[in-house]
């Protein structure tokens, strides 16, 4: 159901953008795409948790979605860093092998991690191959790191919209419906959220600790 309302949410920003933009403006760049999906993902996510109280439930709707937090704010903006390091590699003269390319990866994802959790043996060597689980996303130059800013732009949004304002639903609307008509990051100004400032960001590890703490409860008490 979350990636069908994912998918749904791009079919929703296209049929927008198209009915509204002239052809050469009826596209839309990669910056703008994952907003609209992973909003679509948020507003069903509260739907879900808002209707059916159940336990058992509540943990399976929590759990996909730090999963997708975890992808998403955690793996992709380490990919974006791998691919930097390897496009600057390859102009310095250095070579592509499995062997860096794992030990580059796992690197990457220690840092995420901390001192929090020890990647030795093969924890390290199956961190390691990350990248390779999303090689088709590296063949967008430059990409990955657009679905962290989707998806803190899209729980903005969908916070706005859960909180009731009145303006918020129109907004979104507006910018679904800007297409390529304007840079990205002004077409996200008519829906509320300026990626240029930190606020999405900070607003979107707000909503995962929430989760964490609406986890911990629900396992308590189940305990």
């Amino acid at each position: 159901m979350s990636t069908l309302a994912h998918e749904l949410g791009h079919s929703m920003h296209s049929y927008y953008a198209r009915k509204t933009q002239p052809f050469v403006y009826s596209g839309y760049g990669l910056f703008q795409a994952e907003v609209a999906s992973n909003m679509h993902q948020a507003l069903t996510r509260r739907h879900l948790l808002a209707t059916n109280k159940d336990p058992e439930f509540q943990v399976a709707v929590i759990e996909e979605a730090m999963a997708n937090f975890y992808r998403y704010f955690f793996i992709m903006p380490s990919l974006a860093r791998f691919e930097l390091e390897i496009h600057e590699r390859v102009e310095r003269g250095g070579a592509l092998t499995a062997d860096y390319l794992n030990g580059l990866m796992a690197d990457l994802i220690a840092e995420v991690y901390g001192a929090e959790v020890e990647l030795t043996g093969r924890d390290r060597d199956r961190t390691g191959s990350t990248w390779a689980q999303f090689h088709t996303h590296l063949y967008s130059n430059f990409y990955v790191y657009q679905y962290a800013t989707g998806i803190a732009g899209a729980n903005h949004l969908a916070g706005r919209v859960a909180a009731g304002d009145p303006k918020a639903v129109e907004a979104y609307l507006a910018f679904l419906k800007s297409g390529g008509s304007m840079y990205p990051l002004d077409g996200l100004k008519l829906a509320g959220v300026d990626m240029s400032s930190p606020e999405p960001v900070a607003s979107a590890f707000v909503e995962l600790a929430d989760m964490v703490t609406r986890l911990e409860e629900l396992v308590a008490d189940k305990d």
